[in-house]
C-alpha cells in the first residue's frame, strides 16, 4: 500500500493563493468524492484545510500524485503547472513524518500551537463520515494523534508559544497605549474568533461586540465575555463605533470592503482603526491596507510576531523529532507487515536472510585463512569472488538450463537486475 501527501502552506504559497484552496467543513464530503473519482484507482483520502494550509492525504496500491495535483488545481481554478511551484509532495515514510509533525505543531506558523490537532481530528472525522477513510489512512492519523499527545506531554514544545490571537493583542497594544479605552468588534463566532476574543477580553476593553450571521452563537460568546451581539447585516452601520476589528468568518468572499472602510473613516473623523483578518480566504479586501489611519494585519503578517520564541524551544523541537522518528518507524513497520498479495515483503525478507547467510559464511572462511597467516590481499580477493559467485549462481544456472523462450525472458530480467547501471 502506498501513502502520499500533497499540500501548500504558509511557507510555500501566499495568502491569496491559499484562499483558493480553502475548504469549509461542509465542502469536504463533496470534495473528497470528486478527488477519489479523479483517480484511476479510487484512493483512501482526507483533506486538511486551515488558514495556514490545505493538504490532501491519500493511500492506494500505487502513488498517483499527478492525479491529486490535477484535481487540486481544478478545485482552485489554477493551472496545474502554476500550482506545482507552490506545493510539496511526500510519499511513504516522509508523508507519515509530515503528518506527525503537523499534528504535533512543529510545522505550524505558531510553533507548538495546539489548535492544529483539533483541526486535523475534524478533518479525519469528515473523511470518515464521507466514507473516504480506509484502514491505512485511519492508522496514519490515529498514530499522528498518539505521537502529538506524547510530544505534548514529554516536551516543552508548547511552552512560551505565541498564538495568533496573542500576537494580535501585542500589535494592538503598540497602536493603542491602553486597550481598556478602546471598543473591539469581532466578526464571526468560530474557534479563531473565540480564541482572539478571549485574549482581548483579558485586557478589559471599554466595549466588546460580536457580529455574526446567526445571533444564537454570537450571543453565547458575547454573554461569556460581557459584550453585545448583533447581526452581520448591521455591520455597515455599526463599523464606525469600533477602534479594533478582528474578523474570521468562513465566507468565500470579503465581507468588509474598501468603500465601507472609507465611509467609516469619515464618520470617525479619521481616528485610527486596527484591523486583523484571520480568515482564509480574506474577510477584508486587501486594498483597505493602503488607507491612511487603517492598520490591517493578515495571518501572514502576524507570523513575524509569532516567530520570536523559536530559539528558546530548539531543545524541545529536538526531543519532539526523536519521538516522531520512532513513530514513523513504527508506522512503516506496520505498513510493511500488512503482507501484500504478491508477497513482495516476504520475498525481500528472504533475500536479506540469504544474503546475510552468504556474507557470514564467506567472512568465517576469510577469518580462518587470515588466522593461518595467508596474505591479506589474497584473502580479500577470495572473499569477494565467493560472494560474487554465490550471488550470480542462480542467474547463471537459469540461463544455462532454460529453453530458448525462457532464456530470453531470464536474460531480460537479469539485464534489469544486474546491468542497470550500464544502460544509463
Amino acid at each position: 500500500m502506498a501513502v502520499w501527501a500533497l499540500g501548500l502552506n504558509h511557507n510555500t504559497a501566499p495568502l491569496d493563493l491559499r484562499g483558493r484552496f480553502a475548504f469549509a467543513l461542509d465542502q469536504i464530503a463533496p470534495a473528497l468524492a470528486g478527488l477519489r473519482q479523479s483517480h484511476t484507482r479510487h484512493p483512501e483520502a482526507a483533506i486538511l484545510s486551515t488558514c495556514n494550509r490545505t493538504e490532501v492525504y491519500c493511500a492506494s496500491e500505487s502513488v498517483q500524485v499527478d492525479h491529486t495535483l490535477g484535481w487540486l488545481a481544478q478545485a482552485g481554478n489554477v493551472p496545474a503547472d502554476a500550482l506545482r511551484a507552490h506545493t510539496y509532495v511526500m510519499e511513504g515514510g516522509e508523508a507519515a513524518r509530515h503528518a506527525f509533525r503537523v499534528a504535533s505543531g512543529l510545522d505550524s506558523m505558531v510553533l507548538g500551537e495546539a489548535q492544529i490537532l483539533g483541526q486535523m481530528k475534524k478533518a479525519v472525522h469528515a473523511a470518515q463520515e464521507a466514507g473516504a477513510l480506509g484502514t491505512t489512512l485511519n492508522q496514519l492519523f490515529q498514530r499522528s494523534f498518539a505521537v502529538a499527545k506524547e510530544v505534548r506531554t514529554s516536551t516543552d514544545i508548547g511552552t512560551h508559544s505565541i498564538s495568533m490571537a496573542a500576537a494580535a493583542v501585542r500589535l494592538a497594544e503598540q497602536l493603542f497605549e491602553d486597550l481598556s479605552q478602546v471598543k473591539i468588534l469581532f466578526v464571526g463566532a468560530g474557534e479563531m474568533i473565540e480564541l482572539a476574543a478571549t485574549h482581548f477580553a483579558a485586557r478589559d476593553p471599554k466595549a466588546i461586540a460580536i457580529a455574526n450571521r446567526t445571533l444564537e452563537r454570537s450571543e453565547k460568546l458575547a454573554s461569556r465575555l460581557g459584550g453585545e451581539a448583533f447581526r452581520l447585516a448591521d455591520l455597515p452601520e455599526r463599523l464606525q463605533e469600533f477602534d479594533v476589528v478582528v474578523s474570521g468568518t468562513a465566507s468565500t468572499l470579503p465581507i468588509i470592503g474598501l468603500g465601507a472602510v472609507k465611509r467609516t473613516l469619515k464618520q470617525r473623523r479619521h481616528r485610527p482603526i486596527f484591523m486583523v483578518d484571520l480568515a482564509v480566504p480574506r474577510d477584508i479586501e486587501p486594498e483597505v491596507k493602503s488607507l491612511n489611519d487603517v492598520y490591517l494585519y493578515t495571518v501572514d503578517d502576524l507570523s513575524q510576531v509569532v516567530q520570536s520564541g523559536h530559539e528558546r524551544r530548539e531543545a524541545a523541537v529536538a526531543q519532539a523529532e526523536v519521538i516522531i522518528d520512532a513513530g514513523v518507524q513504527s508506522f512503516m513497520h506496520w505498513l510493511d507487515q500488512r503482507s501484500p498479495a504478491d508477497g513482495v515483503v516476504t520475498l525481500i525478507q528472504q533475500l536479506n536472510a540469504q544474503a546475510d547467510q552468504w556474507r557470514a559464511l564467506e567472512i568465517d572462511r576469510a577469518r580462518k585463512r587470515l588466522a593461518k597467516g595467508e596474505d591479506v590481499d589474497a584473502v580479500l580477493q577470495a572473499l569477494s569472488r565467493g560472494l560474487t559467485q554465490k550471488m550470480l549462481h542462480g542467474a547463471m544456472a537459469e540461463l544455462h538450463a532454460a529453453d530458448a523462450d525462457a532464456r530470453a525472458q531470464t536474460a531480460r530480467a537479469i539485464e534489469r537486475l544486474f546491468l542497470r547501471g550500464l544502460h544509463r
